[in-house]
């Protein structure tokens, strides 16, 4: 009885081991979820990492050094760093945009301030620039600054008028600055001489700021330029304005007539924006167009450029290339119009 009661007991174990041995394996463990690292919004860039330098192709002082001082500290807030003038004059932009266009890492570390008419028509009037837009990604239009003619406080023309008069008397001897050949003012001259029939002996300077310091110096007659360059010399009594080339009279000086008051219908100024060499990646163009944005919605900055007296125009993008291309054409014609006085 007892060695029967040992072999149930062996056969027991030997069952119990045999279904241990058919059963399943244990099921593998779970694979871990994809980690955070691999979603899009890890990938996102960090631009901008370093300063932004900022090319000018005038001297320090002009359209295009105001709109830096207007918006910078904006943008710096905005995208948490700072940006770094770089002063380049010479043939009224073109070798600053050259230099952008060309030679410039498309990272969106290099930018410039551009400017019309005189980003296109530099290459417009001179087959010996080769850049053109195309070769740019416009990112924001900022300003429109209407032209405006200045005098020193001591000149002895106190009005558009007597100006005008003295240069209708003696063509050609009455001389106004401009901020060189191809800009703004210089073709803010063209037109009112084809308006009027009257011809001023023009003068060009390497920007809008060595033009006004000649006039306010008495070097020079009148300088043709701009409300927002001005307006500081104008408040301080160190230039007066005589007129201005816009629709309706400017809030901030409402006692100056308009050009068209007078009988001229010229109405021209200068657009300043910024643009980045063609092809930076397409998330650093849309991080600038957004600060621009941004920057357009802040009632400090609205107050800012109201106080310089500089209209805000802001157009972003491809709004700003469609501009741009509009104003080509512009320009284009006026030229071929007058370029038989200027191209022997």
């Amino acid at each position: 009885m007892k060695f029967k009661q040992i072999l149930m007991l062996m056969l027991a174990v030997v069952l119990i081991f045999s279904l241990a041995a058919c059963s399943p394996e244990p099921a593998a463990p779970a694979a871990p979820a994809e980690t955070p690292a691999e979603t899009p919004a890890a990938t996102e860039t960090k631009y901008p990492e370093k300063p932004i330098t900022v090319l000018q192709g005038f001297k320090a002082g002009g359209g295009s050094d105001a709109l830096a001082q207007l918006t910078q500290p904006f943008l710096t807030e905005i995208l948490g760093q700072t940006f770094v003038n770089q002063y380049i004059p010479g043939a009224t932009g073109a070798i600053a945009w050259t230099q952008l266009a060309k030679q410039t890492d498309a990272d969106g570390y290099t930018i410039s301030i551009t400017n019309t008419p005189m980003l296109q028509t530099n290459y417009i009037m001179n087959s010996d620039i080769t850049y053109n837009i195309t070769e740019l990604t416009p990112i924001a239009n900022v300003v429109t600054d209407p032209g405006i003619i200045v005098v020193g406080k001591d000149s002895k023309y106190k009005t558009a008028e007597e100006l005008i008069a003295a240069a209708n008397e003696n063509p050609d001897t009455v001389t106004v600055g401009n901020s060189g050949v191809g800009g703004d003012d210089f073709f803010t001259v063209l037109m009112f001489q084809k308006m009027s029939g009257i011809r001023f002996n023009m003068i060009p300077f390497e920007g809008d700021g060595p033009s006004w310091q000649a006039a306010a110096g008495g070097k020079i007659d009148a300088s043709f330029n701009n409300l927002g360059i001005t307006f500081p010399q104008i408040e301080a009594g160190t230039l007066i304005p005589l007129a201005i080339f816009a629709e309706e009279r400017d809030p901030s000086i409402p006692d100056v007539p308009t050009l068209k008051e007078l009988g001229y219908d010229v109405v021209n100024g200068s657009s300043r924006g910024y643009s980045a060499p063609a092809g930076i990646p397409e998330e650093v163009r849309l991080k600038l167009i957004a600060a621009f944005e941004e920057m357009a919605k802040d009632p400090a900055f609205l107050q800012a450029a109201a106080d310089r007296a500089l209209p805000v125009d802001i157009k972003v993008g491809d709004d700003y290339m469609t501009y741009l291309e509009e104003q080509e054409a512009i320009f284009t014609e006026i030229w071929e119009e007058v370029k038989g006085e200027y191209v022997q």
